[in-house]
């Protein structure tokens, strides 16, 4: 009995020591759940609490030595803290050093009657869909300069991987040289870089030609974006703000274009044919930098992005699909939805109603907010922002004219403000991801640019999606230092032309 009584009394005591040890963590864990709570809580109201405690020590009616003493350190420690978390938590700037836009040889380009004719050669297409072809050129806004690849120019067109890469290759590395002239930037500092093009990618990837070209450094973050079309040009520049914010003191490359060799599409689908009349050879390198001693030398300061996307939806997902042909399966294109106007509506009211607080004024936030609730109470018409009073400069991708006027009749905007888009789309076709950068350019190369200016560029592609980006000028752009490198320049007092 003894020794059992000694044994439970052991045994009792083992517990009480895993019960004291278990109590004791809990008790650990406990207390370190309040420090954090307490240290979270002086953090969130530190504002409160410094200003307390400073107006305590204001109003001690001895104001000794020492009070004077505690009062400028307290003063002192509070502006140091302030500052140190400003600049810890900022976000880095983003600076647009130059861009270049690649512009062809003439011997490349097509005529409304060059196109008609290669296309009447090719021998595919029917009589009635020869006149559909014509009928879309005549209304689709494209000029008699615009430009196509040297394949497609041939009789008959020679489509292959070996001229697809010749395109992809004369495009992008025209438009590296010329931002790389233009910036003095050295290939080996770029730090970061990103090329979109949506239908043609090759292995290696488009990206690692780039590399391979110019020698690029062995540590760059190389990204490679296909399948997002016409709007990955500005999803290039949000992944690259992103991407700035981690990696201190870099210069970033993005070159967004589409390659129209291999996607020319040769059947007889009508919603398929709409891409071979619109879509045309184009490119564009941009360079940007977070180091804080290129704001001096550079054009512009990156503001915002938005992107919204809206492929939960079927019919959004569904309206520019590329797909075989129902009636051949040998043959490739891009189908466009007759939806696709309402859908790009949608997506562009959306991406609107996201950045139109971070760039509008209070006067009409409040106006937008009285009118939105007046619409759920009384139904009446709801009030769309007034982009205009934000910005100065706009760059509405030239998808087509179709495109260009339902987006002037939805913002109210003037020919003036239409002028770039359409010019863009007159000159050089629809180039996909980089025509918001054509239409920068056209501004530029008029004049227009002053100091503080705003530029809102907006992009639609499939998925479906709508992108914005805004950029502040840091300076004004004078033409005539601009000679070199804009495809405008030579031309720009021809522009703008009747349509």
């Amino acid at each position: 009995m003894k020794e059992n009584h000694i044994q439970s009394e052991q045994t009792n005591n083992n517990l009480s020591d895993v019960t004291n040890k278990k109590l004791s963590n809990f008790l650990f864990s406990v207390c370190l759940k309040y420090v954090k709570l307490g240290y979270h809580y002086l953090i969130s109201n530190a504002v409160y609490i410094l200003l307390a405690a400073t107006s305590f020590i204001f109003n001690l009616t001895n104001h000794t030595p020492l009070y004077n003493h505690l009062l400028s350190s307290t003063l002192f420690a509070t502006v140091l803290i302030f500052l140190t978390i400003y600049f810890t938590t900022r976000p880095r700037k983003i600076f647009l050093l130059d861009f270049a836009c690649y512009k062809p040889d003439p011997s490349l380009i097509c005529t409304r009657e060059t196109f008609m004719d290669r296309s009447q050669r090719a021998g595919v297409f029917s009589e009635a869909n020869l006149a559909f072809q014509q009928n879309i050129l005549e209304r689709s806004g494209l000029g008699q300069k615009t430009y196509v690849p040297e394949a497609l120019l041939r009789v008959p067109p020679n489509p292959s991987m070996s001229e697809a890469r010749k395109e992809a290759e004369t495009v992008m590395f025209g438009a590296i040289d010329a931002v790389l002239e233009k910036t003095g930037v050295k290939p080996k500092d770029i730090g970061i870089l990103v090329v979109n093009c949506s239908l043609f990618n090759p292995t290696p990837s488009l990206s690692a030609m780039i590399v391979n070209k110019y020698k690029l450094r062995e540590n760059i973050l190389s990204y490679n974006l296909g399948g997002m079309g016409c709007s990955a040009g500005l999803i290039s520049i949000d992944l690259v703000k992103q991407l700035l914010q981690v990696q201190a003191n870099s210069y970033a490359l993005v070159v967004s274009t589409e390659n129209i060799t291999l996607n020319w599409y040769t059947g007889n689908d009508r919603s398929m044919l709409l891409s071979n009349c619109i879509f045309r050879m184009g490119g564009a390198a941009v360079l940007l930098s977070n180091r804080s001693s290129d704001r001096c030398l550079s054009k512009y300061q990156l503001l915002h992005t938005v992107r919204t996307h809206k492929g939960a939806d079927d019919n959004a997902f569904n309206s520019a699909y590329h797909r075989e042909d129902k009636n051949n399966n040998s043959k490739i294109g891009v189908s466009l939805s007759k939806d696709l106007m309402k859908i790009a509506g949608e997506a562009l009211e959306t991406n609107i109603t996201t950045l139109g607080p971070s760039v509008l004024p209070m006067s009409e936030q409040l106006l937008f907010l009285a009118t939105h609730v007046s619409q759920k109470l009384f139904k009446i018409k709801p009030y769309v922002y007034d982009m205009k009073l934000a910005f100065e400069h706009f760059c509405i991708h030239a998808g087509g004219r179709a495109v260009l006027d339902e987006i002037q009749k939805n913002l109210n905007l003037s020919e003036w403000q239409m002028e770039p888009s359409r010019m863009t789309l007159n000159r050089f076709g629809n180039t996909s991801s980089s025509s918001v950068w054509y239409e920068l350019a056209y501004i530029e190369a008029k004049g227009r640019i002053k100091r503080g200016d705003k530029t809102w560029q907006i992009g639609f592609g499939s998925g479906f999606k709508c992108n914005s980006a805004v950029w502040r000028a840091l300076r004004s752009i004078d033409p005539s230092k601009e000679k070199t490198n804009n495809p405008w320049i030579d031309e720009i007092h021809e522009f703008p032309v009747q349509l």
